[in-house]
């Protein structure tokens, strides 16, 4: 029986789709569902935060965008020679996937899962005319969460940009003000500059419609780039125009109007003001544009005949490349249900609480630090110590401050290197150092050496990141072994160790630097018992 046949009671403007190629399509797209699924999940769970908040029109978008395209490509009713790079493109993505999947760590998944996207383009039109689909591909982006420590970056450096661009502002309409870090102080009242204050959460969103609108515009290359690259410093100056106004409104009126004033102004006003100056900005481009015409006509707002574009699916062939990745999807996604579950990666640790408080003579002074709510909150960690130390006879104390986490896929580990401005210290002098043979390590012992100053007070710095038996420097190296251990052990805990103390004005650096070094000898013994290795 035909299977034309087998779907009579399907709506008869969807009767030409019932072809074995689209059979074969679904297969694909089930297979690919169950693969893929905690990058799926992981995508649900982002775009439920204000940052990432646009993700479901991104895949709407995408597909009027292919659709758009695919007018200008006729109609091919032979067979298509290239699709091998497809299958190829589809068993990379599976790969990727599979790779993610085993490290606990779905964004690797998700990025995989638009690698596939692009992968059955190919497998559909073959590479020769698939290929130019990678515009509203790669629009997929924008629907995917930053990674961990790109995202925290990003946010502390714009968290520190908008406040001095806000402050600037401020000065302009003589407003007596002062930045302290993320601070802003009026003189009677203070305004702490978030993380949700950071424009990430217009930045993102504008960002997509920027490329949207550089492939719609009708003007030439390097027109279409600055409509694309005009998107970041355009929603900067507006948080920063905003960040300006609330201190303008607290100044004249008083802290308790702002919080109205700012849930107002954020959000669609922000997203409204950015997308009027990138209108405008198109609008003077096309003076340097040698065919003239208007705003309207520069942008192909056409949507005429997408609903047939979409018909074209019934001309899909059953090709062995199609079947091929379906297969491959539905046996990945079967096969994967052999490999035993990870469970809940319970670590035998003892709790910071019972860290000693004695290290070769450096004593705990005082009951271990609580942190402020708020930086608890952004800090996520799953234990966390914070104590000062001191010695007899040393001219100035050494804080301990140690963070882990059982798992760092969801969040991760916070560097110093970001938290640290943000907190008004400038990080004056940064390297990275093997400090092993100094302190008799057996092997590498990687930190970074910083030296911050406010004002006048000048402070040594020691950090890494410690991953079972690794101590690392770079936080990225520190993701990919993230990555490694979730491979080859399904562990995903990991911590971050910071020592930091007082430079003296009298005293040199080198001696502040063998305070640190000697706490940091010291704590290697009773280490393990706390941050586990292998």
């Amino acid at each position: 029986m035909a299977l034309v046949e087998q779907v009579r009671s399907a709506p008869r403007f969807l009767a030409p789709l019932a072809t074995w190629g689209m059979f074969w399509l679904f297969v694909a797209l089930v297979g690919a569902g169950l693969f893929f699924v905690e990058g799926i999940e992981k995508l649900f769970k982002e775009w439920q935060r204000p940052e990432y908040s646009h993700g479901p029109l991104i895949p709407i978008l995408s597909g009027l965008l292919f659709l758009r395209q695919l007018k200008d490509v006729p109609v091919n009713r032979g067979p298509v020679p290239d699709r091998w790079v497809g299958v190829v493109v589809v068993l990379l993505s599976l790969t990727i996937a599979a790779l993610g999947k085993l490290s606990g760590i779905p964004d690797i998944v998700a990025y995989g899962l638009i690698l596939w996207v692009f992968g059955i383009l190919l497998v559909s039109f073959g590479w020769s005319v698939g290929w130019a689909f990678w515009p509203p591909v790669l629009h997929l982006v924008y629907m995917l969460p930053l990674p961990d420590t790109l995202y925290f970056k990003m946010s502390a450096n714009l968290q520190l940009i908008s406040s001095e661009l806000g402050v600037w502002f401020l000065k302009l309409l003589s407003v007596p003000v002062f930045l302290d870090g993320n601070i802003i102080d009026l003189g009677v009242y203070k305004l702490h500059v978030a993380e949700a204050c950071s424009g990430l959460r217009y930045l993102f969103p504008i960002l997509s419609f920027s490329y949207i609108f550089a492939v719609l515009y009708q003007g030439s290359i390097w027109h279409k780039a600055i409509l694309l690259l005009a998107a970041a410093p355009i929603t900067v100056l507006m948080n920063s125009v905003r960040i300006a106004v609330a201190g303008l409104i607290v100044n004249n009126y008083g802290v308790e109007w702002v919080e109205g004033f700012t849930h107002f102004f954020e959000g669609w006003v922000i997203f409204l003001a950015c997308v009027v100056i990138l209108f405008g900005l198109a609008r003077v481009l096309l003076f340097f544009n040698p065919v003239k015409m208007t705003l309207a006509e520069s942008l192909d707002l056409d949507t005429e005949g997408l609903g047939t574009q979409f018909m074209r699916l019934q001309y899909l062939r059953p090709s062995s490349a199609l079947v091929g990745v379906a297969l491959a999807g539905v046996l990945a996604a079967v096969a994967w249900q052999a490999v035993p579950e990870p469970g809940d990666a319970q670590v035998e640790r003892e709790p910071f609480a019972a860290f000693p408080r004695d290290l070769a003579g450096w004593r705990q002074s005082g009951p271990r630090e609580t942190l402020d709510a708020r930086v608890e909150r952004e800090l996520r960690a799953d234990d966390y110590h914070s104590v000062n130390l001191l010695k007899a006879g040393e001219a100035a104390h050494v804080n301990l401050f140690m963070a882990w986490y059982l798992d760092q896929t969801d969040g991760g580990v916070h560097s110093p290197e970001i938290c640290l401005p943000g907190a008004g210290w400038e990080i004056a002098w940064l390297e990275r150092s093997d400090v092993g043979p100094k302190i008799g390590f057996d092997g590498r012992f990687d930190v970074n050496r910083a030296i911050i100053q406010r004002g006048e007070t000048r402070m040594m710095v020691l950090y890494w990141f410690q991953q079972r038996d690794r101590r690392i420097a770079s936080d990225i190296m520190a993701k990919f072994y993230l990555m490694v251990d979730g491979i080859t052990t399904r562990r995903t805990d990991g911590s971050m160790l910071r020592l930091t103390t007082p430079i003296r004005g009298n005293e040199t650096d080198a001696a502040a630097e063998a305070r640190l070094l000697e706490v940091l000898a010291a704590m290697q013994e009773p280490l393990p018992r706390f941050i586990p290795g292998s």
